[in-house]
């Protein structure tokens, strides 16, 4: 299976529930998925993490926003955190989550395989 790569370009925690998810989904199938966010949207990982749909899910038997990205790490996904969007909400390594990696556009570009499989939420 060709390694997913996947783009999360907005602050909209929704759009980051359907990238894990689908995340999520591909590394479940054996496949290599990595999870780059991108400008507002690093700023959905600073501490607390939390959805204003976590509630919703919860009480569906659904994984929240910080169990599906500790799913998200146990399952092997790699999640980065775009430096310029870092920047933009003030955030550090240290305001990431333990296995999130800071990254620049052009060094996650760089690392796009030609049989990668790309989206963008």
């Amino acid at each position: 299976m060709p390694r997913l790569t996947i783009i999360v370009a907005s602050g909209d925690a929704a759009r980051l529930y359907a990238a894990l998810e689908t995340a999520m989904a591909a590394a479940a199938l054996g496949g290599s998925t990595r999870l780059f966010l991108q400008g507002e949207a690093v700023a959905l990982l600073r501490a607390p993490i939390a959805f204003a749909g976590d509630a919703a899910r919860r009480a569906a038997g659904q994984l929240d926003l910080t169990g599906m990205i500790a799913e998200a790490e146990a399952m092997g996904v790699e999640l980065l955190a775009c430096q310029s969007g870092m920047a933009l909400a003030a955030m550090t390594a240290d305001d990431l989550p333990p296995h999130a990696k800071a990254s620049g556009l052009v060094s996650f570009l760089a690392g796009v395989g030609t049989d990668d499989r790309l989206i963008i939420y």
